[in-house]
């Protein structure tokens, strides 16, 4: 069976005829809008038991019969509020902050969010791979062998297992990607 997407104008449909339930497949979108016309006109969003999964039918990365992830829409990660980075890297002279976008909570293998550092630099290991897209500024990542500066537009890729040290000879902001999507290690 296609998937469906069902809107707002689906749920105001059966709502007019009073409280009524609306039966969601597994595999259906439900738009943000249609959740909420749906709660405030009663009507009640009744979701299926998914279908076992066929033998070998799991996507990669995904365990077979995990709920389907659906869209992520984040706005403006360019300006959004960062949060105080949250693990100890003795540099009390940094302004290093972050917030995850996507996480493993949203059904995804993979995790996203967006960092900004102010002067300065930090060594960090990473047990996963990640890639970074300047946004604004110089970010600098070295290695014992390497170096890559990227400016605005431009994007580093890092591998799982490398020592590496963040840095800006100024300030920068990027939006990060990493695999797997518990790069914190559940912290």
């Amino acid at each position: 069976m296609a998937q469906r997407v069902i809107t707002a104008d689906d749920v105001l449909r059966l709502a007019r005829n009073g409280p009524a339930e609306c039966a969601v497949a597994a595999d259906d979108l439900v738009t943000p809008l249609a959740r909420d016309v749906a709660r405030e006109r009663g009507v009640q969003l009744v979701t299926a038991a998914p279908a076992p999964p066929k033998p070998g039918s799991a996507p990669q990365g995904r365990t077979a019969g995990a709920p389907r992830p659906r869209l992520r829409h984040v706005p403006s990660v360019s300006t959004m509020a960062l949060e105080a980075f949250p693990f100890a890297i003795d540099r009390p002279d940094m302004d290093v902050r972050l917030r995850d976008v996507v996480t493993a909570e949203h059904g995804m293998p993979m995790a996203a969010g967006v960092m900004s550092l102010r002067q300065g630099s930090f060594p960090w290991t990473l047990d996963y791979d990640e890639v970074e897209y300047v946004l604004e500024g110089e970010l600098h990542i070295t290695t014992t062998e390497e170096r890559a500066v990227g400016r605005p537009g431009d994007l580093i890729a890092v591998p799982r297992g490398s020592n590496i040290t963040f840095g800006t000879p100024s300030w920068t902001r990027f939006l990060y990607v990493t695999y797997p999507a518990d790069w914190a290690g559940g912290a």
